[in-house]
């Protein structure tokens, strides 16, 4: 082997030794904009938008498994009907999935691997099995406004919040797939909101128009306890991962509310601009995001000061997001 030859080895030898290691995987934050009709794909360390993708008319609410983002386009004048399948690797919308007569897709969940969501002029809940591209069950509420909805103990139990009716409904599935049986449980004006404890034990539900939140014991299906926490307009409500804490966005207030969850108190009441309404908790607790619909931001919270640390600009009417680990 000649010289020439020994030193070409040894550089690429060197190169290798010294080329940047890959760089790690980061998470992204999904944030529907309703009002522009776009999906953004947010870097939350640096705030910056990456890319957007348009969807259908009025997008409220996304959820998303390994590979998709499942988008429902509730519409604004006219109702939609419509459910956006968004490639998250090639950010790109799929499909428009046609839902025929069900209208105002709004609160969705994922189990295993089917997409469940609601129907809010049907008062129903709907399947979609993104393999085989088709609704394939639709089960009804009879009652006014389903609007958000929460899966329980792997899909056995579902939960809706009944805005025009005052109730929850309760979705519990039976020994084979007719049997499944729909009851109610009374709650306070307006539920809209709705969070499972990490636990599994309790049901929170906020109402929308009496500034109350009931505290549903999920074993007995009744209300164990109400909280007067007298909002304007409660709006969302989550839990951070450890159950410590509760965050309810007060839409006519401008506030995001902190609740002790264990005592049963309000906490703080942050100032955050007009009309705060999506709210999304990182896995890891460390910050929450709430989507300040009126001021077209993001707000960045950090959940161990409780206090605002930042603000993203996302579009036009942020709302819905949801969390991808890339």
């Amino acid at each position: 082997m000649n010289l020439r030859r020994h030193i070409a080895i040894a550089l690429l030898v060197a190169s290798a030794l010294v080329r940047p290691a890959a760089a790690q995987p980061s998470p992204t934050l999904l944030v529907l904009n309703k009002v522009e009709n776009s999906l953004a794909f947010v870097d939350p360390a640096t705030g910056k938008v990456l890319s957007k993708v348009p969807t259908g008319d009025g997008p409220h609410e996304v959820v998303t498994d390994a590979a998709r983002a499942y988008v429902g386009n509730y519409g604004a004048q006219t109702p939609g009907a419509t459910l956006s399948v968004i490639d998250l690797a090639s950010r790109k919308e799929l499909r428009r999935v046609d839902l025929g007569p069900l209208r105002r897709p709004h609160g969705m969940v994922i189990v295993e691997g089917m997409v469940y969501f609601t129907a809010e002029v049907n008062r129903v809940v709907a399947r979609y099995d993104p393999a085989a591209d088709r609704v394939d069950w639709v089960m009804g509420t009879g009652q006014t406004g389903t609007h958000m909805i929460a899966a329980h103990g792997g899909g056995s139990t579902f939960f809706t919040t009944n805005i025009g009716s005052d109730t929850v409904s309760v979705l519990a599935r039976g020994a084979n797939p007719l049997a499944w049986a729909v009851s109610t449980i009374a709650v306070g004006k307006g539920p809209e909101a709705l969070d499972i404890s990490p636990n599994g034990a309790e049901l929170w539900v906020a109402h929308s128009r009496d500034g109350g939140v009931s505290v549903i014991d999920i074993a007995s299906r009744t209300v164990a306890h109400t909280l007067d926490l007298r909002t304007k307009r409660s709006n969302r409500l989550k839990f951070t991962p450890d159950g410590a804490l509760v965050l309810i966005s007060d839409l006519d207030a401008g506030e995001l509310v902190v609740v002790d969850a264990r005592a049963r108190v309000e906490v703080k009441r942050l100032p955050l601009g007009r009309s705060p309404e999506g709210i999304l908790v990182e896995p890891g607790g460390a910050r929450a995001y709430v989507a300040v619909t009126g001021d077209n931001v993001v707000a960045v919270v950090d959940l161990k000061t409780l206090q605002v640390i930042g603000r993203i600009e996302t579009g036009t009417g942020p709302d819905g997001m949801a969390w991808v680990a890339r």
